[in-house]
């Protein structure tokens, strides 16, 4: 079964931070991912993009699509920037998230590439529902009135 992650003892390396503002994230989950060894080089160096990907189950399987990784410049046989990559959950969850995502409006959209504690490539998988533009700007008028808050106890404080 994939954890949640409590532990912020890792090193990101791609964040999406547009699915937070497009998307009201229900549930986050970590999962694995497949990489080829020119891939995890890469990733290494930070090059890696998540903002225009997406997660889909197929045929039992998690995928996490359209994700760019550079190509490394050392290898001698480089990788295809952006093919699909197997994300690596249990059935359980695999099952869980295709039932989630058949309900109307819902989608998986990874939030954060990083490596763990242990120096293993992980993908935080959201599980969420896409924002109207009325709830964005409710999003962003919350957002202002914390910033504006924070302000005032600094400066009278």
């Amino acid at each position: 079964m994939a954890k949640r992650d409590d532990n912020k003892n890792y090193k990101v390396i791609a964040e999406n931070r547009r699915a937070r503002y497009d998307y009201a994230i229900d549930e986050e989950i970590e999962c694995g991912i497949v990489l080829q060894g020119s891939e995890v080089k890469s990733l290494r160096l930070n090059t890696a993009q998540i903002t225009e990907s997406y997660a889909e189950v197929k045929d039992g399987e998690l995928w996490l699509v359209n994700s760019y990784i550079a190509p490394y410049e050392q290898a001698m046989f480089g990788h295809e920037d952006r093919r699909r990559r197997k994300l690596l959950v249990s059935k359980r969850e695999i099952a869980r998230m295709w039932a989630d995502t058949q309900r109307k409006g819902m989608t998986l959209v990874p939030l954060v590439l990083y490596f763990n504690h242990r120096g293993i490539a992980k993908v935080k998988i959201g599980i969420a529902k896409g924002k109207k533009a009325p709830d964005k700007r409710a999003t962003e008028a919350k957002r202002d009135w914390q910033r504006q808050k924070q302000r005032l106890l600094k400066e009278h404080g």
